[in-house]
């Protein structure tokens, strides 16, 4: 018999959350997709270690995240650029980092980006529910955020070693252009709102998570007073409160709040979306 794989934290960091691609096609009883804010990281670092692509791993803010194993394993780190330590070792993302049993693993602080994803080989095999592993910081579904002395289960290792001894990525953008098209509801806001979406930079305020994203800037002003009936809405949507400043949906987003969408940025820019820092500027550019 197999004895079991696991992993203890030490140290959870800053809301360290299990994620793996989400649980799609709940949205009828109002549950949002979750999953990595940022899937193309969280892929790489699983192919990076021999997985699957959509196996479970860890989602992390800026890092600070230090973990123990207790068996022989390979692990990777991608998305926002963290430095790390390997039983001592340097290391860093974009790279299998082998560990032995009893190394630490602790992660410094990543200087661009927000989001580090970590794969271990043979992925998180918390228990599912509804299809996913992934922790929804809206509805409770998934695991709890990570605390110090966790312990989460590791599956089997695929039979396959690691084919890549590096993938090197691209530095995030210094101000993130998003592409947006107009919503469901731009017809509630003046001629010249959307125009005004995209002529200026859009700050990132501390008032953001994995729910949304709450933006600083001029006020979008609407044609029409009053609000809606919630409605079911898609990542990437850009709701606007009365105050007139957007909000933009991520993995696990709800209904709308009775506020208009005025604009949606376009899925394949989610990812650099989720990379994006409170304090820091993004623009959008509509297509």
């Amino acid at each position: 018999m197999t004895a079991p794989r696991t992993v203890r934290v030490l140290s959870p960091g800053y809301g360290t959350t299990v994620q793996d691609l989400g649980r799609p096609g709940w949205a009828a009883l109002g549950v949002s997709p979750s999953g990595a804010a940022d899937r193309p990281a969280l892929r790489l670092a699983n192919r990076l270690v021999g997985n699957d692509e959509d196996a479970a791993g860890l989602e992390c803010l800026l890092g600070g995240l230090v973990l123990t194993f207790d068996h022989h394993t390979t692990v990777a780190l991608a998305g926002a650029p963290c430095p790390a330590r390997a039983g001592g070792r340097e290391a860093g993302p974009y790279a299998p980092i082998r560990l032995a049993p009893g190394e630490e693993l602790h992660l410094g602080t990543a200087p661009a980006g927000l989001r580090v994803y970590l794969a271990v080989r043979g992925g998180l095999e918390v228990p599912p529910v509804l299809g996913s592993r992934s922790t929804d910081t809206l509805s409770g579904l998934g695991p709890a955020r990570l605390g110090t002395g966790d312990v989460l289960p590791v599956g089997r290792p695929p039979a396959a070693p690691p084919t890549a001894d590096l993938a090197p990525q691209r530095p995030l953008p210094a101000e993130p252009v998003l592409r947006v098209v107009p919503g469901p509801r731009d017809d509630w806001f003046t001629p010249d709102a959307l125009s005004r979406l995209c002529a200026e930079p859009w700050a990132v305020t501390d008032r953001s998570d994995r729910i949304g994203m709450r933006l600083a800037g001029p006020a979008l002003e609407r044609s029409r007073p009053g609000e809606l009936l919630s409605e079911g809405t898609v990542a990437g949507a850009l709701q606007v409160p009365p105050a007139g400043r957007p909000i933009l949906f991520l993995a696990d987003h709800p209904v709308t709040g009775g506020y208009p969408v005025i604009a949606v940025v376009h899925q394949d820019d989610l990812p650099l979306a989720a990379q994006v820092r409170p304090g820091n500027t993004l623009r959008f550019q509509a297509v």
